[in-house]
């Protein structure tokens, strides 16, 4: 079965994060099943140059996928058209809903019969969370409104990638609107059979990671004024890709007031084969985020056993009763700052408790073979349809 798979950004980069991460991982998990042909920016987010060593405007072989890098100018609806005319495909995959390029121009090309009519499946990928919906809240409901008038997602299959975003799907969409849920793939992990990897953890000090795209949804300021108040020696390093900088220089002022007990880095953007020797260095990893689709990040840390404190917006809940971090509400940064505490004051014996803990749950969701089948199940269902 060949899918032909539209996302803005794809490996060799890094910098846009999650959906990198959920397709790779799905092509590594089923490209020997499928066959996926994948449509895409030809350079990271954020760059001015395309990628090293790649054929730009035309197919790549890139692990078990063929991959097309399309420039800037390329990306008109003429030349979308023309690719995607040339190409056989059995499903047509978008993963995005907002993104103007390689799903809204799909979507238009589809509508006037100007493209193959094969079945359609859109992954939202979390932008219909609250969180997500509440940046530049007006032109995104503007565009539903008139997308939903034009007709634009008639006839299409849904992929929620769990039941809470399949109820934001259908607050917008319809009771009647085709859902399937079909869970976010973690990777294979060569490393998951080794020991965790354990800090030697200092009662009264904290190594605290923030490890994501500066960003107003990932809520690097409202992580930093939780910081506030601490005692003991606070060590906050933050790593990402610099994507809103009006946004940086106002977290920023926030660093410049926090007191001398705290000492907070920005280590830049780190690449994805290098997450696992960040976390290894680090007691914490921090993430008060507005909303995650699924956070490949929090797996990554859980797997180095590396214990987590984030927001309740995101698929990974519970975390406190299987002792391996903290999942709270944001209206609630007093129990953020608590957490925040008593890690700190964490002696290492109880510390190797919860990085055991962690190292062993992460291990168990990469060995879950279940998610790998409703992905697979996805596909064979919609090429039914």
């Amino acid at each position: 079965m060949r899918i032909l798979t539209s996302v803005g950004h794809y490996l060799p980069g890094y910098k846009s994060g999650g959906p990198i991460r959920t397709i790779a991982n799905l092509v590594d998990r089923l490209g020997d099943e499928f066959q996926f042909k994948i449509v895409t920016a030809d350079r990271d987010s954020g760059d001015e140059k395309p990628y090293r060593n790649i054929k730009v405007a035309d197919w790549n072989r890139v692990g078990r996928a063929m991959v097309f890098y399309i420039p800037l100018k390329k990306r008109s609806l003429r030349c979308f058209r023309r690719l995607l005319c040339s190409t056989d495909y059995d499903i047509l995959y978008l993963n995005s809903f907002f993104s103007p390029h390689f799903t809204i121009k799909l979507l238009l090309l589809r509508k006037l019969r100007l493209i193959l009519d094969r079945p359609l499946v859109i992954a939202p990928r979390g932008e219909f969370s609250p969180g997500a919906l509440g940046l530049k809240s007006f032109k995104k409901r503007v565009y539903m409104t008139v997308a939903k008038a034009l007709g634009l997602y008639k006839d299409i299959i849904w992929q929620a990638s769990s039941e809470h975003e399949e109820l934001y799907i259908r607050r917008w969409f319809g009771r009647n609107a085709r859902v399937m849920v079909a869970p976010n793939l973690p990777p294979p992990l060569n490393t998951a059979d080794e020991p965790a990897v354990v800090s030697d953890k200092t009662k009264g000090c904290l190594k605290i990671v923030f490890l994501s795209r500066i960003s107003r949804m990932k809520n690097l300021d409202g992580a930093l004024k939780m910081l506030n108040g601490l005692k003991g020696k606070i060590q906050f390093s933050i790593y990402g890709p610099m994507e809103d900088k009006t946004y940086w220089a106002e977290c920023q002022k926030i660093i410049s007031s926090l007191s001398e007990n705290i000492e907070v880095l920005y280590c830049g953007s780190v690449e994805h084969d290098k997450t696992s020797a960040v976390m290894r260095e680090h007691d914490l990893l921090f993430l008060p985020t507005l909303g995650e689709n699924f956070g490949h990040v929090i797996l990554e840390a859980l797997c180095t056993g590396c214990p987590v404190l984030i927001s309740d917006q995101t698929p990974w809940r519970g975390l406190e009763e299987k002792g391996i971090g903290w999942d709270l509400a944001l209206n609630k940064p007093e129990m953020f700052q608590d957490v925040l505490q008593q890690c700190v004051d964490m002696n290492n014996e109880e510390y190797v408790k919860w990085s055991e803990r962690a190292w062993e749950y992460g291990l168990q969701v990469t060995k879950d073979d279940k998610v790998v089948e409703q992905n697979r199940r996805l596909f064979y269902k919609v090429a039914s349809m």
